[in-house]
């Protein structure tokens, strides 16, 4: 990614313990990011587009090895330990994001075109306020809801945007998520660590 679009911010969660489970998450040997070249082409066509608007991508995971998405669904049986629940998933408990489609068992970014991204202003480096944080699990991180106001709403909207126009959908329950539309393996899950 750092290739294909050098001006994007790299915030890599699942590199980190700072992700909903708490922990380094299989398959992160590193926090660089990869993507299909075809998903590569259309960001930076988007990239391009929020540029001319004055705002920068930061971008937090694109393809996540399906050893990633399986130690969510363990993680997901393993009793609570309150550790992230507060920051990532109050409303709940865990087992109950797979039923309600915060988390799924099949994963969209194992198949190397779907990417989680922010906008940050250019010209103060700060991130715009989405009105909820990346992988906050809840109704408030729905696109469309009524629970943020009209400036969150405004910068949602001119992510999901430029993001469309470049050829991706976004996911209901996630403002952060968008899948490319013409993905060149659409039924492939990969599972190659990422380093």
């Amino acid at each position: 990614m750092s290739k294909a679009l050098p001006e994007a911010k790299l915030d890599v969660r699942y590199a980190t313990t700072h992700n909903f489970t708490g922990r380094v998450v299989e398959g992160y040997l590193s926090d660089n990011i990869s993507i299909t070249k075809e998903a590569a082409k259309a960001l930076k066509k988007a990239s391009e587009e929020l540029k001319s608007k004055g705002y920068g991508i930061i971008i937090y995971d694109a393809y996540r090895p399906k050893r990633a998405v399986d130690s969510f669904i363990k993680w997901s049986q393993e009793p609570e330990n309150n550790l992230t629940k507060a920051e990532f998933y109050p409303d709940f408990q865990k087992e109950q994001l797979f039923k309600l489609g915060y988390l799924a068992k099949r994963s969209a970014h194992s198949r190397g075109s779907t990417v989680d991204l922010t906008l940050f202003d250019l010209n103060t480096g700060e991130p715009l306020d989405m009105g909820s944080p990346y992988d906050f699990l809840g109704p408030i991180s729905n696109h469309g809801t009524n629970l943020i106001n009209e400036t969150q709403t405004k910068n949602r909207n001119i992510l999901k945007d430029a993001m469309k126009n470049a050829g991706f959908k976004e996911l209901k329950t996630e403002w952060w998520h968008y899948e490319l539309i013409n993905e060149p393996y659409p039924d492939t899950f990969f599972d190659f660590v990422i380093q």
